[in-house]
């Protein structure tokens, strides 16, 4: 793959990303949107729909890594580094673009709210305790990177396809199972780039992108997915 694939892919694939999966939080949370109060079980299936679209969408680009957390497992694992910056830099980016494409979509709901809305762009805790935050992030982050690592193992999975919907199922199953706590980055980008978005659109009464936590769902997926890789490398 070149460089120019994996950053148009990842880019591409990130925005999908963040577009179906912010857009469900969206659905849920805004009072004029249809789908307002359709919860949790709603967002986990729209998470993990929006993996399954933007994955279909670019893996023949990039790979669909389209989580900085997957990159650096997938990286440790094969001791490439090499493309590592240019994932990253598609995945922040493709992140912030499918943010602003959430609020194009709900403009009017946006324009019409009257209460905070970090919640539909990026994570946040129910009870606020770091550690606890971090150690949750980095499980749920390592659930998902060793289902990803240890599907190469079956090469047979990775051409028909499949691996792509196991994945997509895993990421609702983890937002049954681990997301409670936190909301389940459990991908850095996809809680920075849309925080870094929400900090600047201009939406009535959003409230505070709470910088202050913002560096939990960075830290605790990069953790868990460099001890997924090292687990990996150990266990196979």
């Amino acid at each position: 793959m070149s460089n120019g694939h994996i950053f148009v892919g990842e880019l591409l694939g990130t925005a999908l990303l963040i577009l179906l999966g912010g857009g469900v939080c969206a659905a849920v949370t805004l009072k004029r949107s249809k789908a307002h109060g359709a919860g949790w079980v709603a967002i986990a299936f729209g998470w993990g729909f929006a993996v399954m679209v933007a994955a279909y969408v670019s893996s023949s680009l990039s790979g669909a890594h389209l989580n900085p957390a997957v990159t650096v497992a997938i990286a440790i694992k094969t001791g490439q580094w090499s493309h590592v910056p240019v994932y990253l830099a598609g995945q922040l980016l493709g992140a912030m673009v499918g943010a602003v494409l959430v609020w194009l979509v709900y403009l009017g709901q946006f324009q019409e709210n009257d209460e905070p809305t970090l919640g539909i762009f990026s994570t946040g805790p129910e009870i606020r305790n770091p550690i606890q935050n971090l150690i949750t992030e980095i499980i749920g982050t390592m659930v998902l990177c060793m289902l990803i690592l240890t599907q190469g193992l079956n090469k047979e999975l990775g051409l028909s396809g499949m691996g792509i919907l196991i994945t997509s199922l895993t990421v609702v199953g983890i937002g049954f199972s681990l997301g409670g706590p936190t909301g389940y980055a459990i991908n850095p980008v996809r809680d920075l780039g849309p925080r870094i978005i929400h900090s600047l659109l201009p939406i009535p009464k959003k409230g505070t992108s709470d910088w202050g936590y913002a560096w939990v769902p960075v830290a605790g997926p990069l953790v868990g997915a460099a001890l997924s890789g090292l687990l990996f490398k150990a266990a196979f």
